[in-house]
């Protein structure tokens, strides 16, 4: 578990630092009695740098009305909305992530943003540096037009960090998950929840959680 990332719902965001180690679990509310409860999630793990690696856990949670939206409208009236759930747009910013996280150093350029266009919504992502990686996850829509390039629904893509991109909607609204950020260029060990740089590091990991259990489980039961 010495890892560090994020956990991003639609609506709500988890910043979970797990550092040196810590046992944790997810818990979501029931918001109706009397209908299902439908949920889309994506889970985002963030590594960091050896040197940051041991750092106490941490955690915080961002509703809603804590994460910004930036709205654009084309030239033929459509708009395009976009949570800026970690790094900068436009001039807002988000939320400060967990301290040592490897997004809290604005150099490394780490973005985390949930687009939604409407039908036929056009939007260009403004370039970066050159040296980030940066991905698009088309998860919910018919088609999106990534500059001269038509994208299936369910398919990611990376594209150039150093060129504006130009986005598309289809006959249906597009959502579309933005990852960015500049590589750590160290090596990366794992093994399950562990990323560490070395598997004698990753052995020690194991060692520790057996000695330790990482602080235990304080409560009677383990699905709270």
């Amino acid at each position: 578990s010495r890892w560090g990332g994020g956990f991003v719902g639609l609506g709500v965001v988890q910043w979970m630092k797990a550092g040196k180690g810590v046992k944790h679990c997810r818990m979501f509310p029931w918001l109706n009695t009397d209908t299902e409860n439908t949920l889309e999630i994506f889970q985002v793990w963030l590594n960091r740098p050896k040197a940051s690696k041991m750092v106490d856990a941490h955690f915080k949670m961002l509703w809603a009305d804590a994460i910004p939206l930036v709205k654009n409208r084309d030239i033929n009236d459509k708009i395009t909305e976009i949570n800026v759930i970690a790094g900068t747009l436009d001039g807002v910013k988000a939320p400060e992530p967990t301290p040592d996280s490897w997004a809290a150093n604005p150099e490394n350029e780490v973005a985390v943003w949930t687009i939604k266009m409407e039908v036929g919504a056009e939007w260009s992502i403004p370039a970066a540096k050159t040296d980030i990686n940066r991905t698009l996850y088309f998860y919910d829509g018919s088609t999106l037009i990534i500059d001269d390039s038509s994208i299936d629904v369910d398919h990611s893509i990376q594209v150039r960090s150093d060129e504006e991109i130009r986005l598309k909607a289809g006959n249906e609204d597009a959502y579309i998950l933005l990852l960015q950020g500049k590589p750590i260029k160290e090596p990366v060990a794992k093994y399950g929840p562990f990323v560490m740089n070395t598997m004698d590091e990753i052995q020690q990991t194991m060692n520790d959680y057996q000695r330790t259990q990482f602080g235990g489980w304080p409560w009677p039961r383990r699905d709270q």
